[in-house]
């Protein structure tokens, strides 16, 4: 007979009640929403769980959260999103509401018993989440792949792991990869096999060793987030223009001499970050980006813009070019300057006024002549 998992117990605080849920130590905040379901009629995907002013990341683990035994966890309720007669508040009252309540009591006891005695991949077949970051692993846990199509997230950010093997295809129904903050080199991720899940949208392989990244990382044609930053990468393959859908591209703090003419294909994107890389020029295909909002390229050797960027992204707002050769009176002269201008003050000045009594100063951009002599 194997021991049980070891459990906490959390007190959330929803509808002038306190509800002590008791929980596996291992669980995800997707867990505890489970568990909740039944003691507040709220769905999962209506809940919004808030510990120590934060609010809790689906994915994440509860420990990671800093969620413990005896924590207090704050529940907010998103309004229809309910099972049954609707939420279950402190007021109900009458004969078939205790009647239904004390029911709800007794399944929802039975369930977490159910729930609590399971092992972990049918935990995690249940949710769809594995939550494995800051557990201190060396490598993915077979039990992962066992999980097969039931899993949407893996997340195993901030531990050791050296390789990614050809059985993440294995997971062919997964929307998030995270594995920020490990030991990963080019040789440790089978690219062919993370190829095979044509379902994921988020890459997150920032803060590893990585040099290259292959010609197959267009075949991730689903892709809308690419994290890449931190690592040691000289160049993007001339295949990324095959991701179509791709919004958000952070690539900072690596290596990176060029870009190819094919980003300008990317024409979803939305978000680029391209700060302290070894950046010369930016192709002119930038120009096609017409979705671009967000634009960091400071720390690079950049001397000029893309002559269409300005006139051609009409919905550019953000632009970082401190500590590149691009001075604030160069920038003036780019054509299109005047509308861009408009654009991010009009930007500015919003973010002023929902900001009450804020001092901050408006960002020209790029550095003054007289900071760079």
């Amino acid at each position: 007979m194997t021991d049980s998992p070891p459990t906490i117990t959390v007190h959330v605080k929803f509808a002038g009640r306190t509800i002590p849920v008791v929980v596996p130590a291992s669980a995800s905040t997707a867990e505890l929403k489970l568990l909740l379901q039944p003691l507040t009629n709220v769905l999962p995907r209506g809940q919004r769980l808030i510990c120590k002013g934060k609010v809790l990341a689906e994915a994440a683990s509860l420990s990671s959260m800093q969620v413990a035994d005896g924590s207090k966890v704050m529940l907010i309720a998103s309004q229809g999103l309910h099972q049954g007669d609707g939420p279950i508040t402190k007021n109900s009252s009458g004969p078939a509401a205790t009647a239904k309540r004390t029911s709800n009591v007794k399944e929802n006891h039975t369930q977490k018993q159910e729930i609590i005695s399971k092992s972990r991949p049918e935990r995690w077949k249940i949710t769809g989440v594995i939550a494995l970051s800051d557990s201190g692993l060396k490598v993915v846990p077979e039990e992962v792949w066992d999980c097969g199509s039931s899993v949407r997230v893996l997340d195993v950010c901030n531990n050791s792991i050296e390789t990614i093997p050809q059985k993440i295809a294995a997971l062919r129904s997964l929307n998030k990869l995270l594995v920020t903050a490990n030991n990963l080199s080019d040789e440790g991720i089978c690219w062919e096999g993370l190829s095979c899940v044509q379902t994921l949208t988020v890459l997150s392989l920032s803060q590893n060793r990585l040099v290259t990244l292959p010609p197959s990382l267009g075949s991730l044609t689903f892709l809308r987030e690419l994290r890449i930053a931190n690592n040691m990468i000289g160049n993007l393959p001339v295949e990324i223009g095959l991701l179509k859908q791709l919004e958000i591209l952070i690539a900072n703090n690596n290596r990176i001499t060029s870009l190819p003419y094919s980003i300008g294909d990317c024409e979803s994107l939305i978000e680029v970050n391209l700060s302290s890389n070894l950046l010369a020029e930016l192709p002119e295909a930038f120009g096609n980006l017409h979705n671009l909002k967000t634009l960091h390229i400071r720390n690079n050797g950049i001397n000029s813009l893309p002559s269409t960027l300005f006139k051609k992204c009409w919905r550019l707002t953000t632009l970082d070019l401190h500590g590149t050769g691009i001075t604030n009176d160069i920038l003036r002269q780019v054509e299109g300057w005047e509308e861009f201008d408009e654009r991010r003050r009009q930007k500015y000045q919003k973010q002023l006024d929902f900001r009450v009594g804020s001092s901050g100063v408006f960002d020209e951009g790029a550095d003054d002549d007289d900071r760079r002599s």
